[in-house]
């Protein structure tokens, strides 16, 4: 396909390590082997993970939304080797960080230590800001999986779960995409290894309820706006969210066709409007996470 042509030169001369160990094994049959040795470079002493792997901030402290973004990492390459050290080790970041209030990890402007890096202005530090879901319930289902049954992680992780549970009854539809989006993937995690401890029917259709509230159905502005596109939920055919959403996967098939640049990247469709010197970098670092994205839903959807 010239889309994915495209796309690849961007990848070969553009991306980090990390993104060109990711094209490798999801498009070219590659080993996970380079994806774990790179996102390792990610990752501190202290088990999570920092150092700009979500591109919006520089901040080399460890943070639960860097930590989150590389279990979706080690989910896309399917490391399934619980006792992997780069598992362990995040899992003992989440048990023993201060990022945490008990109930939710930080997000993303619960961190003071922000504010003496480059990031986004969504990342400057705000002492009212409260917890939310994003990026916990995600994490909650990582636990789950990856945590031995009779660790007191896991236990945590039960705990939290039905807190969450609770948190979604009372407060969908969510405001925020990114906390639904959060959930979703909890859910996702649940239907793979049920626990039978929640009712996961209605855990649908609250997840189901908060997407068609955040979804943008205005297509005309997908191009130039920070919209919410079903990909950020439906990951391939087999979810249970597809079937209500096929007819927007499809455009959004054909609108990803469509909107390619010359260049085989895509518009960001947000700046930080300061640090323009680092901004630069972040944002060829995100044309590449969004080509892998956006290629990796259109196979999706084949």
């Amino acid at each position: 396909m010239e889309i994915i042509e495209a796309s690849r030169k961007f990848i070969y001369r553009n991306a980090r390590p990390l993104d060109l160990a990711r094209w490798h094994y999801l498009f070219e049959n590659g080993s996970k082997q380079p994806v774990i040795d790179a996102l390792s470079s990610y990752q501190n002493p202290d088990g999570g993970f920092a150092n700009a792997l979500e591109p919006d901030c520089w901040n080399p402290n460890s943070l639960p939304i860097q930590t989150w973004v590389a279990t979706r990492i080690i989910d896309e390459i399917e490391l399934n080797d619980k006792q992997h050290p780069l598992i362990t080790n995040l899992l003992n970041y989440l048990e023993t960080t201060t990022a945490f209030n008990c109930h939710c990890w930080h997000g993303l402007n619960n961190i003071s230590s922000n504010n003496e890096y480059p990031h986004a202005p969504w990342w400057s530090y705000d002492a009212e800001a409260g917890s939310g879901y994003n990026p916990t319930a995600s994490l909650i289902g990582f636990i789950l999986k990856y945590a031995d049954k009779t660790s007191s992680i896991y236990n945590l992780g039960i705990r939290l779960l039905i807190e969450a549970y609770d948190y979604l009854k009372a407060n969908t539809p969510l405001a925020s995409m990114h906390e639904t989006a959060c959930f979703v993937e909890l859910y996702d995690y649940l239907t793979a290894e049920p626990l039978n401890i929640i009712d996961l029917n209605e855990f649908k259709a609250l997840c189901m309820q908060s997407m068609k509230a955040l979804l943008t159905f205005e297509t005309s502005l997908w191009d130039t706006t920070y919209s919410c596109k079903p990909s950020l939920f439906i990951k391939n055919k087999k979810s249970d969210f597809y079937p209500e959403l096929a007819e927007l996967c499809a455009y959004e098939c054909k609108f990803i066709k469509q909107t390619q640049n010359v260049d085989g990247t895509w518009n960001v469709t947000w700046d930080w409007g300061e640090y323009p010197r680092e901004w630069s970098i972040s944002e060829n670092w995100w044309k590449s996470d969004i080509i892998i994205k956006n290629i990796k839903f259109l196979k999706s959807m084949i």
